[in-house]
């Protein structure tokens, strides 16, 4: 018999804020954290607008000279991790640590430090090329610095199948835990993307929303004037814990993590499949995991990302899958207030989701005035909901064609 999981900590680390309750709070009232940026200077970029978290740091948790080796990417992980672990309330000292773990996601790692040191080969020479590159670079960096700091000795590592990959990390936590192998394991993803060849690289493909001049109103998932995604960066990480270990050391639980599926569309590198097709394989697989039929889902905090292509497939995926109950959903996208924080994204949108199963509440889509027509369900426009919801789902789909999506349950002990 499977064992089960449920989420038992929670950080994140946002343009809203880097406070669960802050940043949830932020969401329900509709405010937005795109901004024109300014931890990046745009001269001679067409798009000068996203959803960056400026004057962060890693006050009390680590030293300022320890938080210089690591990458922007690592840095938030290890915010959003310790605030999980601290509102989880646990002392790994009286754990046994080879059964406590970490698994993120990352899209892309440490491209601050790609960029940087790099510049400064071209400019200065090799021998000036930093000795902590590779070790701030890499994509495990976050993972394994969690597992450094917390000195967790279980599963650790990072997926990476972009914009998918913290949803791809929690189902590997979700069914590592499972099977027996680890009690505790923080899971979600981190991202900090916002660098000169991330956003040329994103802008050049026609990727981005232009709107300059009014960025809260650029990210409008499912709105006939979208125009494309805004990038954004933070993090987003759960503590996953097996239910008995839990109740055992009297630990408040948020929700329970019950199901997981993910899939390929296997058809072009940065389009969706037109019709949803992987997308409607992970969301039904996911909810077959959990045992679970598609009437006995509530909500669906969405992919969500304001790409003309994007909105429709994901449309067309939950029509497929939800038959006649697609009307009854209550659908709201997170990236209409954060913008799209890449391999990260998942990992936020967990914690989002376990919040409106916990308060019985949907946070709205905003920017929503001019529905798509072909994008005909209920994305809660602009004015949160409240609603009971016993079952939700969080959908994360990435370049690649990959295709995942998490199942959380209310928990009533």
């Amino acid at each position: 018999m499977k064992r089960r999981v449920v989420i038992t900590g929670m950080g994140l680390v946002t343009p809203l804020g880097s406070e669960v309750r802050q940043v949830w709070q932020n969401l329900l009232e509709g405010q937005s954290g795109i901004r024109r940026l300014s931890t990046l200077d745009t001269e001679g970029f067409k798009i000068k607008i996203g959803g960056d978290i400026p004057g962060f740091g890693l006050n009390g948790i680590v030293e300022p000279k320890e938080a210089k080796r690591l990458d922007r990417f690592s840095q938030f992980a290890l915010w959003a991790g310790a605030r999980a672990v601290e509102q989880a309330g646990i002392d790994f000292a009286q754990e046994d640590t080879t059964r406590c773990g970490a698994i993120l996601g990352s899209g892309i790692g440490g491209l601050w430090e790609i960029e940087s040191q790099m510049e400064r080969m071209l400019f200065k020479g090799t021998d000036r090329v930093s000795p902590f590159t590779v070790p701030k670079m890499m994509l495990n960096a976050g993972s394994g610095n969690l597992g450094i700091h917390f000195g967790l000795r279980g599963t650790n590592y990072t997926v990476a199948t972009a914009c998918a990959s913290a949803s791809n990390a929690m189902g590997d936590a979700l069914a590592n835990i499972q099977r027996g192998e680890t009690d505790i394991i923080l899971t979600g993803g981190s991202e900090a993307a916002i660098t000169r060849i991330g956003l040329a690289g994103f802008q050049n493909m026609k990727a981005l929303s232009s709107r300059n001049d009014a960025p809260e109103q650029a990210s409008r998932p499912f709105d006939a004037q979208r125009d494309g995604f805004v990038l954004s960066e933070g993090a987003g990480i759960s503590v996953f814990e097996e239910l008995e270990h839990a109740r055992a050391r009297g630990a408040e639980i948020v929700a329970e993590v019950i199901g997981f599926g993910c899939s390929c569309d296997a058809g072009h590198i940065t389009q969706p499949d037109p019709q949803g097709a992987g997308a409607a394989q992970a969301m039904r697989m996911a909810i077959a995991s959990a045992g679970l039929e598609p009437t006995d889902v509530d909500y669906i905090n969405a992919h969500g990302t304001s790409t003309p292509l994007g909105d429709k497939a994901e449309t067309r995926a939950v029509h497929s899958v939800f038959g006649d109950h697609a009307q009854k959903l209550s659908i709201s996208s997170t990236k209409s207030a954060l913008g799209h924080s890449l391999g990260a994204s998942g990992g936020i949108e967990a914690v989002v989701t376990a919040m409106s199963l916990h308060d019985g509440v949907v946070h709205p889509t905003i920017n929503l005035t001019n529905p798509d027509p072909d994008c005909d369900l209920d994305y809660t426009p602009n004015e949160a909901r409240q609603r009971k919801i016993e079952v939700a789902m969080s959908n994360s789909f990435g370049f690649g064609g990959h295709n995942a999506c998490l199942v959380l349950r209310r928990y009533d002990g």
